[in-house]
């Protein structure tokens, strides 16, 4: 087995965490919620030591996992992630044409569900918006 130099008191930190929530497989949403806690109390402090950032990301990771398998989310259309941009950054159709060089009947067509996103739109649209590309993979 490995040594690991941890530095100060970031070893009595950790396994301090681990024994208040363990590492463990999420398997109920009342240890989800339990985690997000545990979690959002990690993330509001300035200063963690290595112990407690490698316990959060872990945790993270556990949280994500549960997440993703008993809550997976319904896929989207093109018309409701591109509404949801725009109105999330307070736009208007013109302006997310001006800005992206597309045409706006192109995104009326979006919007209206009359036309899906090609690989050129959802470049430009994920500049625009500053978004990855893949908020458009449903």
């Amino acid at each position: 087995m490995a040594t690991v130099n941890w530095p100060g008191n970031a070893r009595d930190h950790y396994f301090e965490l681990v024994q208040q929530f363990p590492l463990r497989p999420l398997r109920s949403d009342e240890e989800l919620d339990e985690a997000v806690r545990v979690v959002d109390a990690l993330v509001g402090r300035p200063d963690l030591a290595p112990g407690e950032q490698d316990y959060l990301e872990v945790l993270g990771d556990l949280i994500e996992r549960y997440e993703s398998e008993a809550h997976p989310m319904a896929p989207v259309s093109d018309a409701e992630m591109l509404r949801h941009l725009i109105e999330a950054k307070g736009v208007s159709q013109a302006a997310v044409a001006q800005g992206t060089g597309m045409a706006e009947s192109t995104i009326c067509e979006v919007l209206a569900g009359k036309r899906s996103l090609n690989r050129g739109h959802i470049g430009k649209l994920a500049k625009y918006f500053s978004v990855s590309p893949e908020v458009f993979a449903f």
